[in-house]
């Protein structure tokens, strides 16, 4: 009996291997130009302005944090105007409990902007800051950009803010969030992520109150909407599938239209605005990217990949990969078709890449 347990225990794991990817044959593919752009550690998520001209950055030292040196983290403002930028902070006086996670900008039709932030003041995957309590483990900070500045407008709490990954605006006031888990820290998150258990969600903010609009996701990841606001994808890291919703204006609910298999461990989401085309950073490898997580000097594969409609289904292409030298641990790609920008869980840089 205690051998057919082991057996299936053996079975089991190199099952979950295989489906992270740890027995993949990863070959670099790289862009001919790309370059470092330091400054910025911890670049989880990274957004371009419609108009292409500059990207907002999200930055958080979570080695500090692990480490026991936490700092304030920031959201930077990087113009790809210039070929030599250099980062801007437009967060200089936030304080430890500013942890930035993902970020989602709207643009009115009036050239109005408000920009959303997954803040985790209070505990995250990768541990708590030394900076006090404000009540909230989990927050979504809502500001307005005026005159190239961030100026706080709102935060939101509330009980339906579990594990809060990335954030999706559909106007100045209204948003979607993923809960990448369903369990607070501890055992039960432990069992959550290697059993695959469908816990996480999608919630709607509707201007006034939170409502959840689907559930039964495992790890449930990167967020983001169609140019025209009707569709809805969601990523889900731990089975490499990115669902697609019909998505429904008036009431924010979701209607499972389409799942696509994208191959890998797919983190967060970003929308070229002209084409729709999705753009999708992540981990070819997810069991090395948990050793990553722990050991900055493990290395771990770093992939980013195009989605676009074809017909009635997807086609999924491959633009950069690499074994984590350049880039280790990539969560986003972020593309106007002309330059991809790679941000990482930990990384001290982003990568820059014209494509």
């Amino acid at each position: 009996m205690l051998g057919a347990i082991g057996a299936l225990m053996v079975a089991y794991v190199v099952y979950l291997a295989n489906d992270a990817g740890e027995f993949r044959t990863l070959v670099d593919q790289h862009p001919d130009q790309c370059r470092r752009v330091p400054g910025m550690p911890g670049s989880e998520d990274i957004t371009l302005h419609p108009d292409g001209r500059f990207a907002y950055i999200s930055s958080d030292d979570r080695r500090g944090v692990i480490n026991g040196n936490p700092s304030p983290g920031a959201i930077f403002r990087y113009d790809l105007d210039s070929s030599s930028a250099t980062p801007v902070n437009l967060t200089p006086n936030a304080d430890l409990q500013f942890r930035p996670h993902g970020i989602s900008l709207f643009v009115g039709d009036d050239g109005r902007e408000t920009l959303l932030v997954v803040n985790h003041p209070g505990e995250s995957l990768f541990g708590a800051p030394d900076g006090g309590d404000n009540g909230a483990l989990h927050t979504i900070e809502v500001f307005d950009v005026v005159d190239n500045a961030l100026v706080h407008r709102q935060t939101h709490a509330s009980e339906w803010l579990i594990s809060p990954n990335d954030v999706v605006a559909v106007d100045h006031d209204r948003f979607y969030f993923t809960n990448d888990h369903g369990a607070g820290p501890g055992l039960m998150r432990q069992l959550e992520d290697y059993l695959r258990l469908p816990w996480a969600n999608v919630v709607y903010f509707d201007g006034a109150a939170f409502v959840e609009v689907t559930d039964g996701l495992s790890y449930a990841n990167g967020i983001n909407k169609s140019p025209d606001g009707t569709k809805l994808y969601v990523a889900e890291v731990s089975r490499n599938l990115v669902h697609v919703y019909q998505r429904n204006p008036a009431s924010g609910s979701l209607t499972l239209q389409q799942t696509i298999d994208v191959g890998f461990g797919a983190d967060n989401i970003e929308i070229d605005p002209a084409t729709g085309d999705l753009w999708l950073g992540g981990h070819p490898r997810l069991l090395t990217f948990v050793r990553h997580a722990a050991d900055a000097s493990v290395d771990s594969p770093s992939q980013v990949v195009r989605i676009r409609q074809a017909g009635a289904g997807y086609q999924v292409t491959t633009e950069f990969l690499d074994s984590g030298e350049l880039i280790s641990g990539a969560s986003v790609g972020a593309s106007d078709g002309r330059r991809l920008l790679i941000g990482s869980v930990f990384e001290d840089h982003i990568m820059d890449c014209v494509l």
